[in-house]
C-alpha cells in the first residue's frame, strides 16, 4: 500500500508513431519496453501514441528524454515524447473550455501538448474563424477547427508555426478517454 502512494500517474503523447503507415510501433511492444524501463499499469488508446501509466519519479522532463531515447533505439526513429500529469488533464476537463460553444457535426475540439506554458498566441485564429485557440493551461493549448467554415484550413501548420514543431495535438474526445481509463 505504501508503494502505491508514492507512485503517480502521468500520460505520454507520443508524436508521428503509426500514421498512414510510417513509423510503426505496436502497441504490445511499446507496452514491453515501457515495462522494461520500470513502469507500471501501462495502459494505450488508440493506435497513435496516447499512454497513461505510473511511476514513482516526479521529474517529467527526465522521464520524457529517457522515454524518447529507449524508443528510438528500440524502434530506429525518432518518437517525441510529452508527458502529462493525469492531474492536469483531470483540471482541463473539469474547466472544459469548449463549454460555451455550440457543438454541431463540422465543429472539432483539440488540445495540443507543449513543453512549457505558452506566454503568447492564445486568442487567435484564421481570419474565416474556421481555426481559433481558444486558451491555454498547464502546457497545453485548446483549439477548434469549423469545417464549416472551411475543409482547406492545415491547423498543424498554424500551430507548429506559432508554437514550434515540438507539439503534438489530440482531439478532446481522446483527453476524455484517457481519464475513463485512468
Amino acid at each position: 500500500m505504501k508503494d502505491e502512494l508514492k507512485k503517480s500517474v502521468w500520460v505520454a503523447f507520443l508524436r508521428g508513431i503509426n500514421v498512414g503507415g510510417h513509423h510503426k510501433v505496436p502497441m504490445a511492444d511499446l507496452k514491453a519496453t515501457l515495462a522494461d524501463m520500470g513502469f507500471s499499469d501501462i495502459k494505450t488508446l488508440l493506435n497513435s501514441g496516447n499512454l497513461v501509466f505510473t511511476t514513482e519519479s516526479t521529474d517529467i522532463a527526465a522521464v520524457e528524454e529517457q522515454m524518447a531515447q529507449v524508443l528510438e533505439k528500440k524502434f530506429g526513429f525518432p518518437i517525441p515524447v510529452i508527458i502529462k500529469k493525469m492531474d492536469a488533464l483531470t483540471n482541463a476537463v473539469a474547466e472544459n473550455p469548449f463549454t460555451n460553444i455550440q457543438k454541431h457535426q463540422d465543429l472539432q475540439f483539440y488540445v495540443t501538448f507543449v513543453r512549457e506554458d505558452p506566454q503568447e498566441g492564445i486568442g487567435w485564429g484564421t481570419p474565416d474563424g474556421s481555426f481559433q485557440v481558444m486558451g491555454a493551461k498547464e502546457g497545453m493549448v485548446f483549439s477548434l477547427l469549423d469545417l464549416s467554415r472551411s475543409r482547406t484550413v492545415d491547423a498543424m501548420k498554424l500551430l507548429e508555426k506559432t508554437y514550434t514543431k515540438d507539439i503534438t495535438t489530440r482531439n478532446w474526445n481522446t483527453i476524455l478517454k484517457l481519464l475513463q481509463m485512468a
